[in-house]
């Protein structure tokens, strides 16, 4: 692993624990062994370096939820649904630290004065929106959901799911216990009576 890879590792484990406010520098250099003049070679301050890792995070979700949904095959928007919620929670699992950083206030502080980063929240959640509405419009094309608004209901779905995780993120409750209900919940709200 590089230094430069190191660095990045590091910080997002020290943000997602710690919030990018209460995160030094001179903690990131201990965890990687690299000196602070390393690190600010590669980002010229901490803001930077939160940035980068949250483009890397957009990128990354976005890229494994499309591939997901190009590369499976689905009965019909609604199996589309549950298996795109099956899939949020599993890339969740794997992808804790950084779901952590997502579910942090900081970002969203930082989002307010920096336009870069709010774009780069604003990415993440309109593809995950995105994913979930073109299947309940798929659904009401196919038959498998109810005519509603699908932006409201794909919001709704996004909520119930997004919710779960940080439940789990937090070491509230694990999701996997309340996965069948989730996903009874999402079934009883599209489907058709």
């Amino acid at each position: 692993m590089s230094k430069k890879e190191a660095i990045i590792q590091a910080a997002t484990y020290l943000f997602s624990r710690k919030g990018f406010k209460d995160t030094r520098m001179v903690e990131i250099s201990t965890l990687t062994g690299a000196a602070e003049g390393t690190i600010f070679y590669h980002f010229k301050n901490k803001e930077e370096l939160f940035l980068y890792i949250l483009e890397k995070f957009k990128k990354d979700i976005t890229d494994e939820f499309e591939l997901y949904i190009r590369e499976n095959e689905f009965k019909n928007g609604l199996d589309t649904i549950e298996k795109a919620v099956a899939f949020y929670l599993d890339l969740a699992g794997t992808m804790e630290d950084r779901f952590l950083l997502l579910h942090r206030h900081d970002a969203y502080e930082l989002a307010e004065a920096n336009p870069v980063c709010r774009g780069y929240l604003d990415t993440i959640y309109t593809c995950l929106l995105n994913i979930f509405e073109r299947a309940v419009l798929r659904g009401q094309k196919d038959g498998s959901i109810r005519d509603m608004p699908a932006k409201k209901a794909s919001l709704i779905v996004l909520s119930m799911v997004d919710g779960l995780v940080r439940l789990n993120t937090y070491n509230l409750y694990h999701a996997d216990a309340l996965y069948g209900e989730l996903i009874e919940s999402v079934r009883r709200m599209l489907q058709k009576s």
